[in-house]
């Protein structure tokens, strides 16, 4: 062999040696570029699949037991004055029309003497069809008292879809003191699975 062979046989080795190792460092690359994003992918879908499933969970649990309508914004007012014996009932009444109650299940709202002593309070509801039905809170007095009225308390009403109205009714031989006022806040239907008061 004479002294370019050696050469040329040494730059095959060398560069045919570096061109493996180039190749090898690629296909390793590439390998490893392929795992990770294998192992991404599959991260991201459990944490996913997780989070989904907390998320269904959860949402499912609490909407079920907390779908609210609310039917009045603020606390509602009602002033009473029986000293004059010609009036025998004040009454205060929240247009619902066009409320579909059907798919509720409770009447809820808070209640409570703002000045005197009512004692007990009628609350009245009617649909379009004419029917009325009435609930008596009582004790009604100075603290904030929590009502949660089933529906199926309004025994008479048997068309929930087509709700004109719900009245809050004093009368004068169902009261302690003969003048004051009440407040009511929070005035809504909720959902039968909605437990308070």
């Amino acid at each position: 062999m004479d002294k370019d062979e050696i050469y040329d046989h040494l730059a095959q080795v060398y560069l045919g040696k570096k061109r493996k190792s180039y190749q090898n460092n690629r296909r390793q690359k590439r390998e490893f570029g392929a795992w990770l994003l294998i192992n991404i992918l599959i991260t991201v879908l459990i944490f996913s699949g997780v989070f989904y499933g907390l998320t269904a969970f959860l949402t499912n649990r609490d909407l079920k037991s907390n779908i609210v309508y609310f039917l009045h914004n603020g606390s509602i007012r009602m002033a009473y004055d029986f000293t004059n014996p010609q009036v025998p009932s004040q009454i205060f009444t929240l247009n619902v029309k066009g409320v579909d109650a059907e798919k509720f299940g409770n009447l809820k709202f808070s209640i409570r003497a703002k000045d005197g002593k009512p004692g007990i309070v009628k609350v009245v509801v009617r649909n379009a069809r004419g029917e009325e039905a009435y609930y008596y809170v009582q004790s009604v007095g100075t603290k904030w008292k929590e009502e949660n009225i089933p529906l199926n308390q309004f025994r008479t009403i048997s068309d929930w879809s087509t709700l004109r109205n719900v009245s809050f009714v004093l009368e004068a031989w169902n009261i302690d003191d003969k003048k004051g006022s009440i407040l009511i806040d929070n005035l809504c239907f909720s959902d039968a699975n909605l437990n308070g008061g």
